[in-house]
Formats: structure tokens, C-alpha cells, sequence
């Protein structure tokens, strides 16, 4: 399956925001601060953005900080369409209820890209059965475990360890003494903080 394989900071970079595509080593360390410009050797130009080139970047930005590929992701939209409600808000509530999303915000992973990972290979139940597919939507009650052989994981020991002085979102339940995570409710977007304006990507989509 094709994925991004470059560096990270450079999509940051491009959207001209933090996507904290390296969970907390962004804190520590960012080439935004330093080089607070587009990459490329026209990065440093000044040009004027059209309608459509604001809803475009407000699409990727969603997409990067996800990290989906441009078909999932619009599969993701049309899904939220169907749905009931608001579709921005919606395809918001879609994306950050991903099983590799999920694993993310318990504090299992420090970033979406390592947690994709770690579910791929295996290291986490739902609900009690085997789930390595990071696309997984889950839905209130459902409850993330740490497999029994993967408690003595060192990575996951160190992610975990960090995780005891963060509070996951409201929607989100942690139970760090028996290593299990459960969705309470469907996230609203006042609890999803991701620098996105998704009526923009409604926008582009509806074009």
C-alpha cells in the first residue's frame, strides 16, 4: 500500500502549521520554528492563495494529520455525508474514532504514524477478539486492550509511562492498571482538537 516515506517536517512546513506528526517530539523540536516557510527554492515567495487553494490546504492539513491517502479519505467524506447531522463534524467524529486514532489518544503510541504500526502488528484486542486493522471504526463501549505478550514491550512500557501524566479526551476512558481503553460516547467537536475547519473541506468537496 503506498504512504508517505519522506520527512514529516516538510509537511508541516507546507500547511504552515504544528500537525504534531511526531507526537510530543514536536514539542522538543521543530523545523517550523526554524524555517517558518514553504519548502522548495520558491518557498520564500510571497503569492496570493485562491478560494479553492484555502479549502485544498485545510483538506490536506486533514489528511496529513490523519494520515490517509487522498481515496481513503474521500471515501471517509462520502461516508459522513450519508450520515446524519453535520458532515464536517462527522467526518471529523469518523476519522478520530479509527482504531489506530483511538490507540493514539489512550497513550498507547506517541504519535498516529507509530500507533498505525503497533496495531498492524498485532499488540491490541477489541473487545476481546484480535483487531490489527488500523481503519476500524469503533463505536461507544467498545473497549481497547494491550494483548497479555505485549505488556512487556519496551516501547509500549515508555509510551504508557508517559501516558500516566496526560488526560485522555472526554469521550475516552484509560485504565492504565489493567491496560484498557473504552469509547464512552461519540466525540463532539468541541472535544476534538485538531487544527482543522472542516466546513472548508465540505466546501472543496461540494464543489
Amino acid at each position: 500500500m503506498a504512504r508517505y516515506t519522506g520527512p514529516v517536517c516538510r509537511l508541516c512546513r507546507r500547511e504552515g502549521n504544528k500537525l504534531f506528526l511526531k507526537g510530543d517530539r514536536c514539542y522538543e523540536k521543530c523545523t517550523l520554528d526554524r524555517r517558518g516557510f514553504v519548502p522548495g527554492q520558491h518557498g520564500k515567495m510571497k503569492k496570493k492563495t485562491s478560494e479553492y487553494g484555502i479549502q485544498l490546504r485545510e483538506k490536506q492539513k486533514a489528511r496529513r494529520i490523519y494520515g490517509l491517502l487522498e481515496r481513503q479519505f474521500r471515501n471517509y467524506f462520502e461516508k459522513a455525508e450519508r450520515m446524519k447531522g453535520i458532515t464536517g463534524e462527522n467526518l471529523l467524529s469518523l476519522l478520530e474514532r479509527r482504531m489506530d486514532n483511538v490507540v493514539y489518544r489512550l497513550g498507547f503510541a506517541q504519535s498516529r504514524s507509530q500507533a498505525r504500526q503497533i496495531v498492524r502488528h498485532g499488540h491490541f484486542q477489541l473487545n476481546g477478539h484480535k483487531a490489527n486493522i488500523p481503519s476500524i471504526i469503533l463505536r461507544p463501549g467498545d473497549v481497547v486492550s494491550l494483548k497479555e505478550k505485549s505488556k512487556e514491550s519496551v516501547l509500549l512500557k515508555e509510551n504508557l509511562e508517559a501516558a500516566k501524566h496526560k488526560t485522555p479526551p472526554a469521550w475516552l476512558e484509560m485504565d492504565l492498571n489493567e491496560l484498557k481503553g473504552r469509547l464512552l460516547s461519540m466525540p463532539t467537536r468541541e472535544q476534538i482538537d485538531v487544527p482543522v475547519q472542516e466546513h472548508l473541506i465540505v466546501e472543496l468537496y461540494s464543489r
